[in-house]
């Protein structure tokens, strides 16, 4: 009998599933950026503009780190859905223990490291002295939170690979309020100014992590987690990694774009450092939204490659295309048209920078924000490749399309007109490449597979 948290995704309509996945998954990730939110702006409005640059400084280090776990973890992602798709309940069962296995590895080495790493990766971002040892604070005691992400967001990759994306909604927004409340007590009752932010954030991702866990381990299917039974399977990791490793590479890499962008923008100050914080917070919400559809278009095609019904492929892509579209621009519009209101909840209305702050914010929302529809083009190709198990070719294409697009564009354009403006045209330009590249390649991919006869 099919349980309740489970989508058959190679059954029945394709939109309107896609829909009721992508949903609470869009609402998860929507919840995940308003507690982060509340972080910086508890800290913005108690502590004052130095304390928001420091927290918004670590932005892009920190979503580097998250962003290589979460592509990692899309291997144990592909791998569950395919299984479950084939109704391979051994294959799924390995699968998990080895992933929470290895997410649990990861997890504890990059914490460790990272603690002892903080200031020099802050230093060789070019940070502000003036916030240098505040935005080094935040990210030791942030890396002690490291362990609980990673076994949070491989649990919650697990979960949906078989269609469960309600009960990580659910986790989020029990560890999410958490969260608020500890930002309250520790910034405003005690003082703590980053330190508290970041004792919040981490005590909070450690409630999500135990409850992913507890979640797995008292399921009845094929995917439920026994204790003992975690361990390393070579062949299985071998899997996991030829799927994850190319994921996690693209988002590092995408990442480190993001780092040099983020020193460029350091460069301007502090002022223009806590306006890209509150901006970069806003487009977040944008992002979001658009990537639920990017792991629809992973999940689904995952599965019905799985169950050989390559019939729906086609529609799966066209399902995906439409719905990003629609979500993109609902979502920017409604955010660019309320920026300036939006982002004065990022600044104490003492604070002698709050019209400089807001007036940086709009012109990152006007130059990065109205475009982002493009971006989530671009991931609904990379997704679709993706679970496709073509996982090289979307990295391929978007280091090049992107990545080293974004940091060409740094060293010649910008470095030739050193304005805001300009360094933030890289964004725009980029994600109007690198969808072409992935529907190009797409369309290759069909002719392939139609070649070996997998395709009808």
């Amino acid at each position: 009998m099919k349980r309740s948290h489970e989508i058959d995704m190679t059954q029945g309509p394709i939109f309107s599933k896609i829909v009721v996945f992508a949903l609470p998954l869009m609402l998860t990730g929507i919840l995940q950026l308003l507690f982060n939110a509340a972080d910086v702006i508890v800290v913005g409005k108690f502590a004052g503009s130095r304390s928001l640059a420091a927290v918004g400084s670590n932005g892009a280090l920190i979503n580097l780190l998250v962003n290589v776990f979460v592509g990692i973890s899309t291997g144990a992602n592909v791998l569950v859905a395919n299984f479950f798709g084939q109704r391979d309940s051994r294959g799924v069962e390995r699968c998990v223990h080895c992933s929470m296995g290895l997410s649990a590895v990861m997890g504890v080495f990059v914490g460790v490291v990272g603690v002892f790493l903080s200031t020099p990766l802050l230093q060789m971002m070019n940070t502000d002295p003036d916030v240098l040892p505040l935005a080094s604070l935040y990210l030791r005691i942030y890396f002690l939170g490291i362990p609980a992400t990673v076994v949070y967001n491989f649990g919650a990759a697990i979960l949906r690979a078989i269609g469960d994306t309600d009960r990580p909604l659910m986790f989020l927004l029990l560890s999410g309020v958490i969260n608020v409340i500890l930002n309250l007590l520790t910034v405003i009752v005690f003082k703590l100014d980053v330190a508290g932010v970041a004792i919040a954030t981490a005590v909070s991702q450690y409630v999500a992590a135990t409850l992913v866990v507890l979640c797995l381990v008292h399921s009845e299917g094929s995917y439920r987690l026994k204790i003992r039974e975690i361990r390393i399977h070579k062949d299985m990791l071998a899997l996991v990694v030829k799927i994850g490793i190319p994921a996690g590479l693209q988002s590092m890499i995408f990442s480190l774009s993001n780092v040099t962008i983020q020193s460029a923008i350091n460069s301007f100050g502090y002022v223009t450092m806590a306006g890209n914080s509150a901006a970069s917070n806003l487009d977040g919400f944008i992002y979001i939204a658009m990537n639920s559809v990017y792991h629809a278009a992973l999940c689904f095609t995952s599965q019905n490659l799985g169950a050989r019904r390559v019939d729906r492929l086609g529609k799966i892509f066209g399902s995906c295309v439409l719905l990003v579209i629609l979500i993109g621009v609902a979502v920017t519009g409604v955010i660019y048209l309320l920026g300036p209101t939006l982002l004065s909840l990022y600044i104490s209305n003492a604070d002698a920078d709050r019209d400089a702050v807001i007036a940086v914010g709009m012109v990152r929302l006007t130059y990065v924000g109205l475009p982002y529809v493009l971006c989530g083009l671009m991931e609904v190709g990379s997704g679709v490749l993706r679970g496709l198990g073509r996982s090289w070719l979307p990295l391929i294409i978007s280091v090049m399309g992107a990545c080293v697009l974004r940091i060409i564009w740094v060293y010649t354009v910008f470095a030739a007109n050193p304005t805001l403006e300009t360094l933030y045209l890289s964004y725009p330009v980029s994600w109007f490449v690198t969808p072409l590249a992935h529907f190009t390649a797409l369309f290759f991919v069909h002719r392939q597979l139609k070649k070996e006869h997998i395709l009808a």
